[in-house]
């Protein structure tokens, strides 16, 4: 018998029972690949779970399609990080995209992903994506007023992800988004990662004129509450554009949260608000 602890503070962690590991070891990072009875496979960088086939659609989904759904017409799509390929799954539902382009530092983890995690993976093959295999800090830096979405489907701040929730780097994403752009990131869980969660959603503000978080309840994830800020200059996020959520066939996204999305529980609102 296998079991995995994640131990997502000091204190306290995500325990599973496993039937089989595969273990990896890339450039930047260990890569854990298990088979898990609760969960089905799941994806694990540095001790860290990043995704599993069960409760992987609440994350993809909830940072992908509000940012898609409140442009008028995005065309050009960028997601940095995201090697499994879950978030480009869900951009591609979107009939008005023509170009995807996913970065991701680690070439490991997208090929780890394509042979394991089929069903999550399954559209890094589609031929409006291209992907590269760089660094996201430098790869934004010939990348001015191209992208219509951006998004940022990043690990925790910590190692190769760190420099990519600073103030310097949102910049970068904001400087890289063509007129009436919008971003997304995940900014981390305001219960257990609160220091996180308030730097990346000050660092954001400070960067871009409209911005708003919102939550999902991911039950692999830091007490099972996660946050999600989008971001604009010129968007208002009041007014969104595309409502017609059941044509992108989801299974945690649908009109009822689309237009409750920004509605904070009073701790977390008062988290970002002092």
């Amino acid at each position: 018998m296998i079991w995995f602890t994640e131990y997502q503070t000091k204190n306290t962690g995500l325990t599973v029972k496993v039937r089989e590991s595969k273990s990896f070891q890339s450039e930047y990072q260990e890569i854990l690949l298990l088979d898990t009875y609760e969960y089905g496979k799941m994806l694990v960088l540095d001790g860290a779970v990043q995704t599993c086939e069960r409760d992987e659609f609440i994350y993809h989904e909830m940072l992908a399609h509000p940012a898609l759904l409140f442009h008028s017409s995005p065309e050009r799509v960028l997601v940095i990080g995201g090697g499994d390929g879950g978030t480009v799954r869900e951009v591609l539902k979107h009939s008005s995209v023509k170009e995807v382009n996913l970065c991701e530092i680690d070439r490991m983890v997208i090929e780890v992903s394509k042979e394991y995690l089929p069903s999550i993976s399954s559209k890094l093959s589609d031929e409006r994506v291209k992907i590269f295999v760089e660094d996201g800090n430098r790869f934004l830096d010939e990348r001015k007023g191209y992208y219509d979405v951006i998004l940022l489907d990043l690990s925790d701040p910590v190692g190769p992800a760190e420099a990519l929730f600073k103030r310097n780097f949102y910049q970068k994403v904001e400087q890289a988004l063509r007129e009436g752009g919008i971003m997304a990131a995940q900014t981390e869980s305001p219960f257990l990662q609160e220091e996180y969660f308030r730097t990346a959603v000050k660092e954001i503000r400070a960067v871009f004129k409209n911005s708003k978080t919102y939550l999902a309840f991911i039950p692999t994830y830091p007490a099972g509450m996660w946050s999600f800020t989008i971001a604009s200059d010129s968007v208002d996020f009041s007014d969104i554009k595309d409502t017609n959520i059941s044509r992108l066939n989801t299974k945690y996204l649908s009109d009822t949260i689309l237009s409750s999305l920004f509605v904070l529980p009073k701790f977390v609102s008062d988290m970002i608000e002092e």
